[in-house]
């Protein structure tokens, strides 16, 4: 129950920022990348910010033998760059200059009334569904190739 109030209270706090600091406004996002037009640098200072805050969250939580509501942290193994990381950031990166959302945004974006955040929630369920059945075909042929 504890995880539950924990998580909930922790993703009120993210999304009452990104509503506050416009990040939920795909214009003010598309606007960043204007930069022959009508450049707007607040997102920089947003991502600033939040690196700083992460920075420093970061170095007081493993100091902590384990997280507060868990018995260990949970990291990731694999250290090294593949096509597959590459290739998804760059996708993703397209497609948050295209549409002005990125998921953190999305979500409170969501219960704004408006159609496009919608759209591109779909978007990207299609996107996730679409890897998902690719990497099933290939993991098929590869056992298939394997007999």
């Amino acid at each position: 129950m504890l995880k539950t109030v924990s998580a909930f209270a922790i993703g009120l706090v993210f999304g009452i920022g990104i509503l506050l600091s416009g990040m939920a406004n795909p214009a003010k996002v598309l606007n960043f990348f204007d930069v022959a037009g009508t450049w707007d640098p607040s997102l920089m200072f947003v991502m600033g910010g939040a690196l700083t805050v992460t920075a420093i969250g970061y170095r007081l939580v493993f100091r902590m033998n384990h997280p507060l509501l868990a018995s260990g942290f949970s990291l990731p193994t694999r250290k090294d760059l593949d096509v597959k990381l590459i290739g998804g950031s760059a996708i993703f990166g397209i497609g948050w200059g295209i549409a002005g959302f990125c998921p953190g945004g999305l979500v409170p974006a969501l219960g704004l009334g408006r159609v496009e955040p919608f759209i591109t929630a779909a978007a990207i369920v299609a996107g996730m569904l679409a890897v998902r059945y690719v990497t099933s075909i290939r993991s098929g042929q590869a056992a298939a190739s394997a007999r």
